[in-house]
C-alpha cells in the first residue's frame, strides 16, 4: 500500500530523545487529543480496559483515567523515556499503567480491550494491514477504536522548500485518508468514519519549524532518508525557499489531521490477510462440535 517504510529503531530514538522537550511543543497534539476525548461520548458502555497507544508523556492517558476512573488505563509507547516522563501525569488516586510496546504487537490478549485510543501515533505505522489487524485482534466485539493521524498534506511548505534545495526526501511521508479507511475495512473493523482537518501553525522563522519537529521527536525516520549531515548550501537553499512563503510576517506550517473511529468486529468475522481470509472464534463456540453423542 505504501511505497516507503519507517526505520522503527530511528522512530524510537527520535521520540526517546524528545521526551524531555515534548510538552514544550505539543500544542497541536493537545488540541487534537481534546477533540478525540470529547468524541468518546459515542461509547455508551462502561469500559474495563482502555489502551492509549503511542501515549507519549501521558497527557492522554491521564485524561482517559479521569473520564473512566474505574477502568484499567494502560499507556503504551515505543520509547521508554516517554513513559518515564508520563509518571508526572499519574498519581495514586488515578494511576494508569505504563508499558513499552509497539503498536504492531500490543501485549494484551485477543478481544480484551473496550477502548483503543491513539492520538497522533499511527502515522509512524506505514503497514496499515498489520496495524489494523492488531487493532481488530485486541478489541472486544463492539469495542471502540478511536485515533488521529497525520495525512499526506502535513508539512507541505517544508516539503516544498526542501524540494527546491535537492531531490532527497527530508520530510516524513504519511498515508492518505482513503488508504487508511480501506485498510480498516479490510481488517473487519466495523462502520469506520473518518474526518480530515487542516491546522496552519505559524512561526517566526523556518528554523523555528525545524526546532519544533525536533522537540516533538517528529524528525524524518524514513528508511530511505539521507544519512549524515546536510550540506550548508542545500540547507541555505531550503531556508531561502521557505522564507519565500512568509505571509503576514510569519512562516506557515500546515498539518493535515485525520481522525477516525470504528468498532471491533463480531467474533468469527473474517478479515483479509494476503490473498486469503482468516476468521476467529471463541474456543467455547467450537467445543460443542467435539463432544461425542452418547449411544
Amino acid at each position: 500500500m505504501s511505497d516507503f517504510h519507517f526505520d522503527r529503531r530511528q522512530v524510537r530514538r527520535n521520540f526517546g530523545r524528545a521526551a524531555g522537550t515534548y510538552e514544550k511543543h505539543d500544542a497541536l497534539q493537545r488540541e487534537v487529543q481534546a477533540t478525540l476525548v470529547d468524541r468518546l461520548e459515542m461509547y455508551e458502555a462502561t469500559p474495563n480496559i482502555v489502551l492509549d497507544v503511542g501515549a507519549g508523556t501521558g497527557r492522554g492517558s491521564a485524561a482517559l483515567k479521569k473520564r473512566y476512573p474505574k477502568a484499567q488505563v494502560i499507556a503504551i509507547d515505543l520509547a521508554l523515556p516517554m513513559l518515564k516522563q508520563a509518571r508526572q501525569h499519574t498519581g495514586w488516586l488515578k494511576p494508569f499503567g505504563r508499558v513499552v510496546a509497539d503498536a504492531y504487537t500490543l501485549p494484551v490478549p485477543d478481544h480484551s480491550v473496550d477502548i483503543l485510543f491513539s492520538n497522533l501515533c499511527f502515522q509512524w505505522c506505514e503497514d496499515l494491514t498489520r496495524l489494523f489487524a492488531e487493532c481488530a485482534r485486541v478489541l472486544k466485539p463492539g469495542g471502540l477504536l478511536t485515533f488521529s493521524t497525520f495525512g499526506p498534506d502535513t508539512l507541505g511548505e517544508l516539503r516544498a522548500a526542501w524540494a527546491a534545495a535537492d531531490e532527497h526526501a527530508h520530510v516524513a511521508r504519511f498515508l492518505d485518508m482513503h488508504d487508511v479507511g480501506d485498510a480498516m475495512l479490510a481488517q473487519g473493523l466495523k462502520d469506520p468514519v473518518l474526518f480530515a482537518e487542516r491546522y496552519t501553525l505559524t512561526y517566526p522563522t523556518p528554523r523555528a519549524v525545524l526546532d519544533e519537529l525536533k522537540g516533538l521527536g517528529a524528525n524524518n525516520a524514513d528508511a530511505d532518508r539521507v544519512r549524515g549531515l546536510t550540506g550548508k548550501q542545500h540547507y541555505r537553499r531550503m531556508i531561502d525557499a521557505y522564507e519565500g512563503m512568509r505571509s503576514d510576517g510569519v512562516i506557515p506550517s500546515t498539518w493535515e489531521v485525520v481522525s477516525a473511529h470504528a468498532w471491533g468486529p463480531p467474533a468469527g468475522q473474517s478479515r483479509r490477510e494476503g490473498s486469503g481470509e482468516i476468521a476467529s472464534f471463541p474456543i467455547d463456540n467450537l467445543r460443542g462440535s467435539r463432544r461425542k453423542t452418547p449411544l
